[in-house]
Order: structure tokens, then sequence, then C-alpha cells
């Protein structure tokens, strides 16, 4: 060994890979780390001088308890289901998507454009089939080129997409105390969309959710049983590997990164036409940001994202009861979800690795 490399001394903490662990054990694992976080979670709650049963009671009543709670829970669910579905769609070829709020975004502008001035101009399945199509292609358009800068020039995707957020949010800025501004007030606001654009519901709930089911199947058939979904796991797995077998890993980019995009551009007509009713720099809420966690606890499996997304929905919700009950601040709510989080994603990542010690002596 030469005198540099005896002069690098192994860190005192390093992650090594674990072999595989049985279900069993797994489940053991997150049941741990849930039963952790409630701990946690209620020594927050005591904290802030209340009792953690009562404010754990009223946050699942506030979400499931009446049919508006439930209504209100499956409508932050939708937008993050489908969204999930987007990045889960770019990282499992290691595409690292953290653009999809800003996807979000742009396809809520595209579809608002019509749905504010060419209300009336068609019948309504026309305009949501051109609402819908305008959304994708936004969102498509806005997330294919961090792609193209990746295949053509080796760019890092992850700065790029996130970067490409602001710009979103920049856009929106402008419109809201621009061009689009509502006439009728003195805020830099936009005006409510027309009931005739507004999507109609299904059970209590926009129609979005039946899409976003059918859309979770779809993307369950790519991934395990076509093709396409074959090369994003060779691609995810080694470049080198899909180019010496034949695989275009440019163009494989540039059409997961348009399916990617255009699904979070689809999740933000959603949130327009159907839950908010106007655009506003919130309509993404921090969705493309969650919706990376949703992706990491399934595994990138879409069923699992169908249980995950309803659980951070229930949290959501229930979050926006007890402040009004128990007047905890937003932040404190906003607290309470993440430590939950955190323990869920933690329990994860050590059923993969576990951490090994430097031993005494070793350099």
């Amino acid at each position: 060994m030469s005198d540099t490399a005896k002069a690098i001394k192994q860190p005192l903490f390093r992650l090594a890979k674990k072999s595989k662990i049985s279900v069993n054990r797994q489940w053991t694992i997150r049941a741990i780390a849930f039963l952790g976080a409630l701990i946690t979670g209620a020594l927050v709650i005591l904290a802030l001088g209340h009792n953690p049963i009562l404010v754990y009671a009223e946050m699942i009543k506030g979400a499931v308890s009446t049919p508006t709670a439930r209504n209100e829970t499956v409508k932050i669910a939708v937008p993050l289901l489908i969204a999930s579905l987007a990045i889960a769609t770019a990282f499992k070829m290691k595409f690292w998507n953290i653009g999809a709020e800003g996807q979000i975004l742009v396809g809520a502008i595209c579809a608002s454009y019509f749905a504010m001035f060419h209300a009336g101009s068609f019948p309504k399945p026309v305009m949501v089939v051109i609402m819908m199509l305008a959304g994708i292609t936004g969102g498509a358009l806005f997330g294919v080129i961090p792609a193209i800068f990746k295949a053509k020039w080796g760019t890092n995707e992850t700065l790029f997409t996130l970067m490409l957020n602001y710009i979103a949010l920049g856009i929106v800025k402008y419109l809201q105390n621009g061009p689009w501004k509502d006439p009728k007030t003195q805020f830099p606001k936009m005006k409510m969309i027309d009931d005739t654009v507004r999507l109609t519901k299904v059970l209590g709930v926009h129609w979005g959710w039946i899409l976003a089911l059918i859309i979770m199947f779809a993307v369950s058939i790519y991934f395990y049983k076509t093709k396409q979904g074959y090369e994003l796991s060779v691609v995810g797995e080694s470049t080198h590997t899909a180019k010496y077998a034949g695989m275009n890993v440019g163009k494989i980019m540039l059409r997961t990164m348009l399916i990617s995009g255009g699904l979070s551009g689809l999740a933000g007509m959603l949130q327009v036409t159907g839950a908010d009713y106007t655009l506003t720099q919130n309509t993404a809420g921090g969705v493309g940001f969650m919706a990376i966690t949703v992706a990491w606890l399934s595994k990138m499996n879409p069923y699992a994202m169908l249980v995950v997304s309803g659980f951070i929905a229930v949290l959501e919700r229930g979050s926006n009861k007890i402040q009004t009950t128990f007047k905890i601040p937003a932040s404190a709510s906003d607290v309470l979800i993440g430590v939950i989080l955190f323990f869920m994603l933690g329990c994860e990542l050590f059923m993969t690795y576990s951490v090994v010690v430097r031993k005494k002596g070793r350099a």
C-alpha cells in the first residue's frame, strides 16, 4: 500500500449496504419507526401544552370522520398521487427530477389560460380535454428542458430542475401582477374560473380522483410490463450497460422526462380546475416536493404510492383541523408532520444500510 493510501483515514462512521432482510423484519422496523414517530410527536404536543391523545384523535377525526372531511382529504391526495407517479417515472432511471413543483405550476398556467380566457368557446367536454392537453403539454415541455441539457452536455439535473421551480413561480407572480390580474381588485390575484370549466364532481370530489387511479394502473403496467419500463430500470442501474445493450440513453431520458413533466402538468390542471378554481403562487403548494417523499417511501411502487399519498393527505388535513381546534400554530403542525415523515424515511434508510463504526487502531 502506498504512503498516500495509508495517510487517508477511514471515516469514523460509514454506511454499508445490508443483505436483503425478511419481509416480517421490514414491517417490524416500520412499526417501531411509526411508534417512535408518535412518541416524539407526543413530546412536541406536550411541549405546546396539549394532550397528545386528544390531538392525535382530532387529527384522524378531522380527516375522515365526515363526508366533507373525507372529500377534502381525497382532494389533497389526488395531485400528490399523480405528482408522485411523475417523480417515480424519472427516479426509476435515476434522473433526479426535483422540478415537479415548477412543472405543476406550468401545467396549471397553460390550463388556466384556456379556463380564464376561452370559457364558453367550446362545449364543456371539449374544453376539459383542451385544458388537460394544455396542462400536460406545458408540464412536459418544461420537464424536458433539463433532460435535453443532461443528454447533450451532461448538466446536473438536480440543480437544473430545482432552479426551474423558481422560474415557474416567477411567471405566476408576473401574471398575477400583470396581464392576468383581476381588474376588479387592487390585490395581485387572478379571477376565479367560470363554473362552465370547473370539473364535475363524482361522489363529492372532482373526477380527477378516478383519473389518478387510472394513471396509477397505467404507470404500473408501464414499469413492469413494457419494454420502455424495462429500459428505465436498465438505465437506472447503469448507463454503460444500457449503451452496451444498444439502448439510446439520451432518447430514453427525453421520453421519460416528457412523461414525468406531463403528469406533473396534469396535476396542476386538476388543481386549478377541480380544487382551487384559480391560479395562485400556492397552486403547487409544496406537492412537488412532498411527492419526492412519497416516491421514496413507496420505493417507486405505484400501488404503495396510493397508500402513502392517502396517509400524508390524512396528516395534512388533520393538521389543519388541530390548528383551529387547539390553536396550534401552522408551523408546529408542520413540525409534527415532519417528525412522522422523518422517522418513516429513516427506517427505510436503515433497512437498506447499516452504520459501520471504524475499529480502533484502523486508519
